[in-house]
């Protein structure tokens, strides 16, 4: 009876003890957007090859639309539930998140050597006052695509200009090839403020001048506007605009109802895709127009990075699985849906075997790149410029108005910082 009681006392503390090992599994939460870029499929992948190399970790996986992201991040870090301990954060936000205390200060866990392999541009996406608060992932910037059948048939060569590009649109108007030549994203949200300074960036323009004031009702602020509902009225644009996202624009210009668009990269491989697209081995990409008065050129920097939040109780194992993501094999691997954020890796043969057509493009578009005003604020100037410009495009309100009351707007909350 001795025996057989030591023995399952044995059993019990073996039994417990494998208990204590499951347990002991570090366990982390992480937020991800389920839109452009990096699909749903896509981060789920990347996750299990990460798990697989490391099994004593779990992720679990959280997924919301590019509108709720942000109210997500700033409910849980406010709260300091810990209810995430990763979180893709988008290239506007680091300035609040760092302000706040949301996120850790990365710096010195980046080597020099990969810091040096990052487009500058790309890492100003994580970047705040010189410190970085995050690992460049999800490296977008927006491209110009066309329907290359609709253009042949109108004798138009790729536009490099937006004038020639209102141009030919109406001459496929003219030609009864198109309805509506042109579909942007000019959705209630960040969307529609991307697209705007966009322009406003094409025709040479700025948001502030160098006192850090808003400018947007002047000068080139107003005609970028005005150039939106000008050919919004002229039918140029799509009334589908008004309301559409990234994923809107994708499907109606795979689907064969407009001539071009503006996209970030993922667009290109689906709209050349049989299953996804009507118009595929039509769809190419090509660089965004720009202004004769102003620049060549004008794309807004769409990064996100993938950053540690403060509440985090492993920040190492946190940081292993970022930089696990972004590491060079896996953004080669995944790089369908984005292209990589390794400024080596646009030289390697493997990828450019992979994107013939997007990685030269790429490499002349990021010239052009311009980043998004970087403010702490920038949440409600988003917000607020947003209203505006959606009150001139749907003709609440005349531009001039709709843009002396976004810089009214943004004075009063300057004076709250």
């Amino acid at each position: 009876m001795k025996h057989k009681g030591i023995f399952f006392i044995t059993l019990i503390l073996l039994v417990f003890s494998f208990s204590v090992m499951v347990s002991a599994k570090v366990s982390l939460s992480a937020l991800f957007m389920k839109q452009a870029g990096y699909q749903e499929s896509d981060m789920i992948a990347m996750t299990d090859e990460f798990l697989k190399q490391n099994p004593d970790v779990e992720v679990n996986l959280n997924f919301v639309s590019y509108e709720e992201l942000h109210d997500k991040i700033a409910v849980a870090a406010a709260s300091e539930s810990g209810v995430y301990d990763v979180i893709i954060s988008d290239c506007v936000w680091p300035a609040e998140f760092a302000e706040a205390g949301w996120i850790i200060d990365v710096t010195d866990r980046l080597k020099d050597e990969d810091r040096a392999d990052i487009f500058p541009t790309v890492l100003n996406s994580v970047t705040y006052k010189d410190r970085i608060y995050g690992m460049p992932w999800l490296n977008d910037w927006q491209y110009f695509f066309y329907n290359k059948k609709m253009l042949n048939e109108v004798g138009a060569s790729v536009p490099t200009l937006w004038p020639e590009v209102i141009e030919t649109s109406q001459k496929m108007k003219a030609n009864g090839i198109i309805e509506y030549p042109i579909i942007d994203s000019w959705g209630q949200g960040e969307v529609v403020v991307v697209q705007y300074l966009t322009y406003l960036n094409a025709m040479g323009g700025k948001a502030f001048d160098e006192n850090g004031l808003p400018i947007l009702n002047q000068g080139k602020g107003l005609d970028a506007l005005s150039y939106m509902v000008d050919n919004l009225k002229a039918g140029i644009y799509n009334p589908a605009s008004i309301e559409s996202f990234n994923e809107e624009v994708r499907r109606i210009y795979s689907s064969g109802q407009a001539a071009f668009g503006l996209n970030w990269i993922y667009m290109y491989n689906l709209s050349n895709d049989p299953q996804e697209s009507q118009i595929a081995g039509d769809s190419e990409i090509a660089l965004i127009p720009g202004f004769p008065d102003g620049n060549k050129s004008a794309s807004c920097n769409g990064g996100m990075g993938l950053s540690i939040v403060n509440t985090c109780k492993n920040p190492d194992v946190a940081w292993d699985y970022i930089s696990f993501l972004c590491s060079r094999d896996i953004q080669k691997k995944y790089s369908a849906n984005a292209l990589p954020i390794w400024i080596s890796l646009y030289d390697d043969p493997e990828l450019i075997a992979l994107q013939p057509k997007a990685i030269p493009i790429a490499k002349e578009q990021i010239q052009y790149v311009f980043d998004r005003p970087q403010l702490p604020w920038y949440s409600q100037f988003s917000q607020l410029l947003g209203e505006e410009l959606q009150s001139a495009i749907t003709g609440a309100k005349i531009p001039q108005q709709a843009l002396d009351d976004a810089v009214a707007r943004m004075k009063e909350i300057q004076e709250r910082y």
